[in-house]
């Protein structure tokens, strides 16, 4: 299809597009801890992950800021679920959430902040992004069958809500 049958314009509901790693070793899993120079999130945990660059696939852009954020390379990096967050009336994020198993590194601090191996049954002590209480219960247990898809939205309260496809 030519460049110009591609019905880009303004008046289009257009999404960014955005990864969100999770890597896990044994009944853990790897998060990241805001640092707190950070503008958003600065101190809550979060999955791995950020924007895409111009020229870059998902599954790129995923192993990309893993290795960035972390230090890691991880080979099995597999999609496990998507998330179309509702932002403004015509602007979303198109979020691609993988999976990973660790397969060894060391993993090292960056400017985002400082990587941290949570126990799974532990993650409900530590201060979340808002919807990763969601988002990474789908995503571990996409790891070995359907990928998930959901939808998040903010509501009059500016509280955001996850709703999963069924």
């Amino acid at each position: 299809m030519p460049k110009a049958e591609q019905g880009i314009t303004a008046k289009r509901y257009q999404i960014i597009p955005r990864t969100l790693i999770f890597v896990t070793r044994g009944d853990a899993v790897l998060l990241i801890c805001g640092a707190p120079t950070k503008r958003l999130w600065a101190g809550k945990y979060n999955g791995i992950g950020g924007h895409l660059e111009r020229g870059e696939d998902v599954l790129s852009a995923a192993r990309r800021e893993l290795a960035e954020e972390t230090g890691l390379q991880v080979n099995d990096l597999r999609l496990v679920g998507t998330v179309l967050v509702d932002v403004e009336e015509m602007t979303g994020i198109g979020l691609y959430v993988f999976c990973g198993e660790y397969s060894g590194g060391e993993v090292v601090e960056s400017a985002e902040g400082r990587p941290e191996w949570v126990p799974v049954d532990e993650l409900s002590v530590l201060p979340l992004v808002e919807d990763l209480v969601s988002i990474l219960p789908r995503a571990l247990a996409a790891r070995q069958g359907t990928p998930f898809s959901a939808r998040s939205f903010y509501d009059e309260q500016e509280r955001l809500t996850v709703a999963f496809g069924e």
